[in-house]
């Protein structure tokens, strides 16, 4: 999963960028309206978390300019303004759900996944390949119902390639599943993930292979 966190809060930014980190979900931050708009451009994100107290406006001008666009994606509001009228105003404005600050973490995760169930945004119930079952909701990977653990990259690593199964997946699309666009990626580190990857799912006995399309990108087969 990845989402757009647009707050001008740095150390809140900071933090839940490495708190949802470890569930599996990368984080985009801005603090600026203008840049959200362009990376809602730029990325197909499956959420988007908007404060409402921004050095260039109000965040909530933002959702009917998303929406004008095309752009279903789901919002929630973080804010301290947490008054019920409030609540009503970012509502209407288009937000798919309202989250006062301060919370915990916990209760965000909920409040995501929450959104992402809902019927214009419901995730695949299920990626089989091999002996090998993904939920891409929860980051969750089973082969043949026994739990397989895998660090968070190569995780998404993983599910990237599970969801265009006999697909040719370029190294950009794979990078922008793995890493932010702030984050500095080294040349082989893509590389890296893929070979540890390969040996994890040989060894677990996964049934399924992870092919290198030379100087194009990767592709996973069923054996």
């Amino acid at each position: 999963m990845r989402i757009l966190l647009i707050e001008d809060e740095k150390e809140l930014a900071n933090a839940l960028s490495v708190a949802l980190t470890k569930h599996g979900i990368l984080t985009d931050h801005t603090m600026h309206l203008a840049d959200a708009a362009e990376l809602t451009r730029q990325h197909p994100y499956d959420a988007i978390l908007l404060d409402r107290r921004l050095p260039d406006g109000e965040g909530l001008t933002l959702i009917p300019k998303l929406r004008r666009s095309g752009t279903d994606t789901p919002i929630i509001v973080l804010t301290a303004r947490n008054e019920p009228l409030e609540r009503v105003e970012g509502l209407e404005t288009g937000a798919d759900d309202y989250l006062g600050k301060p919370f915990l973490v916990e209760e965000l995760l909920a409040r995501l996944r929450a959104v992402l169930r809902r019927p214009s945004n419901l995730a695949e119930p299920g990626i089989a390949a091999g002996r090998m079952t993904i939920d891409p909701l929860h980051l969750n990977v089973t082969i043949d119902s026994m739990p397989l653990d895998l660090p968070r990259r190569e995780l998404l690593v993983l599910v990237t390639l599970a969801k265009r199964k006999d697909k040719t997946v370029l190294r950009p699309t794979l990078e922008a599943a793995v890493y932010n666009y702030e984050e500095e990626i080294q040349s082989n580190a893509l590389d890296a993930h893929i070979s540890r990857l390969r040996k994890r799912l040989l060894d677990a006995g996964a049934g399924v292979t992870i092919h290198n399309i030379r100087g194009v990108g990767y592709l996973l087969k069923e054996e």
